[in-house]
């Protein structure tokens, strides 16, 4: 493999990092460019190398997010933990799993996804006034640390922006403050599916660790920009890259 094939990968890296980092997704553009740029790759092969570079962009952007805002951590603690064991799981099925039974249901849940945000300006630009109870609380960290978490690791692509909508709705946040919850949350199930990838052998360390160096830099740069803009780019941005996954994701179903 020659640089030829390589900079184009370490270039998407760096554009995946970004959109991770403000509202998710950028399995969508890293998992396709691995399977396009190497011919032949097995595609659970493609999922693991994307997760090195992905826990590395993730994890940057957590931190990032964590040292400008407020973090529920009775929330992000809990999701995080079990998102490591049930992103695993998840992982651990992905070979036996047939991709295409998850696109028709992915790109349904996107569509509702986008009409419900285009339909509710406010939905995530301000505070909502959500009663934050114990049971909310129980609701986000199954949904995303137990239900997107298993996802993640079998398939993956929307996982940030499930993750953004889910603490938005649930939790009463603004779209800022989701995105900061769920980048914890997305190194949780990064995490992992890794340790399962690797263990099986489904991992290029050396091309996942050169497309990090690049996953970070977008991931720094996108946190530091949703922070500055605030939650009406994000919500913007989330409109934007929800139309590009479902049309990818059409592209791929049907063609």
């Amino acid at each position: 493999m020659d640089w030829q094939h390589v900079l184009p990968l370490l270039l998407v890296a760096a554009a995946a990092g970004w959109v991770d980092a403000v509202v998710g997704g950028g399995g969508l553009l890293l998992v396709p460019a691995l399977l396009l740029g190497l011919p032949g790759l097995p595609p659970v092969t493609a999922l693991g190398t994307n997760k090195v570079a992905s826990i590395c962009g993730t994890t940057t952007a957590a931190i990032t997010y964590a040292r400008r805002t407020k973090i529920d951590w009775r929330v992000a603690g809990p999701a995080a933990g079990s998102a490591v064991v049930f992103a695993g799981v998840g992982a651990a099925t992905a070979s036996s799993v047939p991709v295409d039974w998850f696109r028709p249901a992915v790109m349904l849940l996107l569509l509702l996804v986008l009409a419900f945000v285009v339909l509710r300006p406010s939905f995530g630009v301000t505070v909502a006034d959500a009663d934050r109870t114990w049971r909310r609380r129980a609701a986000a960290v199954l949904v995303a640390g137990v239900a997107i978490a298993f996802y993640d690791g079998v398939f993956g692509p929307g996982t940030g922006t499930f993750l953004i909508i889910t603490f938005t709705a649930l939790l009463g946040l603004d779209f800022v403050a989701s995105s900061a919850t769920a980048k914890i949350l997305n190194a949780g199930t990064n995490l992992g599916a890794l340790v399962v990838f690797a263990a099986g052998g489904h991992v290029l360390w050396w091309l996942g660790l050169a497309m990090a160096v690049c996953n970070i830099a977008g991931a720094r740069f996108g946190a530091r920009t949703a922070l500055k803009r605030g939650a009406g780019f994000v919500r913007a941005a989330l409109v934007v890259v929800v139309v590009g996954m479902v049309i990818r994701l059409a592209f791929d179903y049907f063609r």
